[in-house]
């Protein structure tokens, strides 16, 4: 058997710790894509997404133009800037596809996503969750003498908060609608 010798003062690596120093970094990013509003628009998009193993995190879609039959797709995505690129390249060869915004690279956007929570409790927890749903202007939407259930508009992350606070409170049950974003200013 040998034995492996470190001098004093040297340090050993993991081979979990070393770091490709050229590695890209994972970015989030919001796109906004205008399609044509008509049947498997949206499966065609999800499916570019499956296709190539790539992660939608957030997708939310609507009707925007009633008379020219367009809808909004926003869906939040996460890769490496080369993925990005790809992702909306493949988005814009999709022939209903009318644009795709990053709006994240564009400039300033505002993200705004709509959660419910419903938290069961009562005594102290309740006087509690009542109390931090007031820091966060979410409002009481129903009401048992078992629970409430909470609306709250914001951020991603003000949702993700307020989320984590509810949880030892008595937190039975999330919904959340996903970002909906526009781009800032003109």
């Amino acid at each position: 058997m040998s034995a492996l010798k470190i001098k004093k003062g040297a340090t050993s690596h993991s081979a979990y710790q070393l770091r490709d120093p050229h590695a890209e970094v994972v970015e989030r990013h919001t796109l906004a894509v205008i399609v044509a509003n008509e049947a498997g628009v949206l499966a065609r998009v999800i499916g570019l997404f499956s296709g190539r193993g790539y992660n939608i995190e957030s997708l939310t879609v609507a009707e925007i133009d009633h008379t020219g039959h367009r809808s909004r797709i926003t869906l939040v995505t996460t890769g490496t800037p080369a993925v990005i690129e790809q992702i909306k390249a493949q988005l814009g060869r999709i022939v209903p596809v009318h644009e795709v915004h990053d709006l994240t690279v564009e400039g300033p956007a505002v993200e705004r996503e709509l959660g419910l929570f419903k938290v069961i409790g009562k005594g102290d927890a309740r006087v509690e969750a009542l109390r931090l749903a007031d820091i966060f202007r979410a409002n009481v939407v129903d009401s048992t003498l078992e629970s409430f259930t909470f609306e709250i508009t914001g951020t991603p992350e003000k949702i993700d908060a307020f989320a984590e606070l509810m949880r030892p409170l008595g937190l039975a049950e999330v919904a959340r609608t996903g970002v909906a974003a526009l781009a800032r200013g003109g």
